[in-house]
């Protein structure tokens, strides 16, 4: 049995949409693949966890889920096996009901072939291109409509016919009595597998499939403010359904590498700036490279260690659940005061006349510096 996307996620049911934003963000950063090199059961359950909170953070698929657990929102949600089967809720529901499923995605209608299975990927970006937005490729390995046959199954020169045992709805129906009164059921067709056509002889390089494997590329627009272990959706660029189905779709997990000086939180990014004691003492300016261009920093004397400098609207485009930016966060740059590890004898004899006008005790041998100091330099 799946583990339950809460689970996955390390969140109660009741939690609120920023707690699985950030449970979700917590088992990422665990599970990232560049945490966990040649890990491959730390990947697959990275991308256990992507795929939770993709169904989590949209309301629509949250609610279904609640209410039919992963059969609601239609299985597992694409890889694997390319020609791989439908299953998932709706099947269910076309067995009872008859017709299509309520919820899409992956299941048969009332006639015709199957639709594809959906498939996934992942997408590298750098820092930058995940702030900003970018276009860029990705590949898939997946099944596309034959040419030979132009994705009917049947070989050059002939033609499928329809299906003698459900007369081409590809669908076969059946009453039978249970407790409740008659009951009628609805299932693929097991002499065209659903498709409605027969194929007496099949198009030898698909073999009768209507679709061969191949490795597609796909461009995608990234929008700006996308973070690690988001997923985009390209609707009908999954794998192609059997003789004419229609094609599933495409997820693309996303994943952003590391910046060399900032990092990210939530919205925000976040640096450190290393000053030394006397111009956190005596204040400073600072030149501070941001992702917009440089920046002037002022640092008042006085300042203490872990101070913290707010650039408002410089950090990452806040993305709304429909691809749009609202706005941007902010940029926070924390000072870190440096204490010099080694001194020439005219620094340490500077710092020591300083500590004696303060009447401040300070060891007088060297490497005593780590000791007393009890200035305002801590």
């Amino acid at each position: 049995m799946a583990e339950d996307f809460y689970s996955l996620l390390g969140a109660s049911r009741g939690a609120s949409t920023e707690e699985l934003k950030k449970a979700y963000r917590k088992r990422a950063r665990e599970l990232h693949p560049d945490a966990n090199p040649g890990n491959a059961e730390a990947e697959a359950k990275f991308k256990e966890v992507s795929r939770a909170y993709e169904v989590l953070s949209d309301p629509d698929k949250k609610a279904r889920y609640d209410q039919f657990g992963e059969a609601g929102v239609g299985g597992s949600g694409g890889g694997g096996d390319p020609f791989g089967g439908s299953g998932g809720f709706g099947d269910i529901f076309e067995a009872f009901f008859g017709g299509g499923s309520p919820f899409g995605g992956g299941q048969r209608g009332p006639s015709g072939p199957p639709r594809g299975q959906d498939i996934e990927t992942v997408a590298d970006i750098a820092f930058e291109e995940a702030v900003f937005g970018c276009q860029t490729t990705v590949k898939a390995r997946t099944a596309v409509r034959c040419d030979d046959c132009a994705g009917s199954g049947a070989k050059a020169g002939t033609s499928p016919t329809t299906c003698s045992e459900c007369n081409g709805a590809g669908q076969v129906r059946r009453v039978r009595q249970s407790m409740l009164g008659q009951m009628v059921t609805a299932q693929a067709c097991s002499r065209c597998s659903g498709t409605g056509q027969s194929v007496a002889s099949p198009c030898a390089p698909c073999k009768g499939e209507g679709r061969v494997i191949k490795e597609v590329s796909y461009p995608i627009e990234v929008p700006a403010g996308i973070d690690t272990g988001q997923t985009l959706r390209l609707t009908g660029r999954g794998a192609v359904g059997q003789r004419g189905g229609s094609a599933g779709d495409l997820f693309v997990h996303m994943r952003v590498a590391d910046h060399d000086m900032y990092q990210r939180e939530d919205d925000d990014l976040v640096t450190d700036i290393e000053v030394s004691i006397a111009q956190a003492a005596l204040g400073s300016t600072i030149q501070l490279p941001t992702l917009d261009g440089d920046e002037v920093l002022d640092v008042p004397s006085g300042t203490q260690h872990g101070r913290e400098f707010v650039l408002k609207g410089r950090g990452v485009p806040r993305l709304s659940q429909g691809g749009r930016s609202r706005g941007r966060g902010d940029l926070r740059a924390r000072i870190v005061v440096a204490v010099p590890t080694k001194l020439s004898d005219a620094e340490r004899e500077l710092l020591r006349k300083f500590a004696e006008s303060r009447g401040e005790q300070v060891a007088n041998h060297e490497g005593g510096i780590k000791s007393k100091i009890k200035s305002a330099f801590s």
